[in-house]
């Protein structure tokens, strides 16, 4: 069992920014990656009409975002080698306002990641709405500028990616952790 946190790399951004195609780029080329919570949490909450889905009970949706983030923190550490985060325990911690409630405050200080995050800022030309995306676009740019602000408060490094195709912004963040195109050619962390 590994608790090496560099390995564990986080992807964050504003919604339509462009992490989930990112992160299945890096998927493509054999890395691991934990899919973003909140949206399987909405689509979840949408089959039976529950509560947790941000309006209605924005404690409660937070709460299990939490979970779901510790859990697949947990999950990673009898896991070797990099692993990439579509967001993480921080923006949990922070969606109930900063400084957080003190449990969330202890969960992102306990469970540690990567010093370095990787943020896809928010890029007009490709953000689009969908069923569970529903955020405005001035939503959209306040969400990625409440990440930053979520890291940034917790310790994180926040690295801005490119404005770039998805494989330009996969070789950065490669470059970046020293790892090559694919892990089996892995360089280290």
């Amino acid at each position: 069992m590994s608790d090496d946190t560099a390995r564990l790399i986080v992807l964050t951004g504003g919604p339509g920014a462009g992490k989930t195609t990112l992160i299945r780029e890096l998927q493509r080329r054999g890395y691991r990656a934990r899919a973003e919570s909140a949206r399987r949490i909405l689509k979840e909450q949408a089959l039976f009409g529950g509560r947790a889905n941000g309006p209605t009970d924005l404690t409660l949706f937070a709460e299990m975002i939490l979970a779901w983030e510790v859990r697949a923190w947990m999950d990673e550490q009898a896991e070797d080698g990099p692993v990439f985060f579509d967001r993480a325990i921080p923006e949990a911690a922070a969606m109930l306002g900063l400084p957080a409630p003190a449990h969330f405050q202890r969960a992102a200080d306990r469970f540690r990641y990567a010093p370095r995050v990787f943020l896809a800022p928010p890029w007009r030309e490709i953000y689009r709405q969908d069923e569970e995306r529903k955020q405005t676009w001035d939503e959209a740019l306040a969400n990625g500028e409440a990440c930053r602000r979520a890291y940034a408060h917790f310790g994180y490094e926040v690295v801005d990616l490119p404005l770039a195709d998805v494989g330009t912004r996969a070789d950065f963040i490669l470059a970046a952790c020293g790892l090559s195109a694919s892990p089996a050619g892995e360089v280290g962390l």
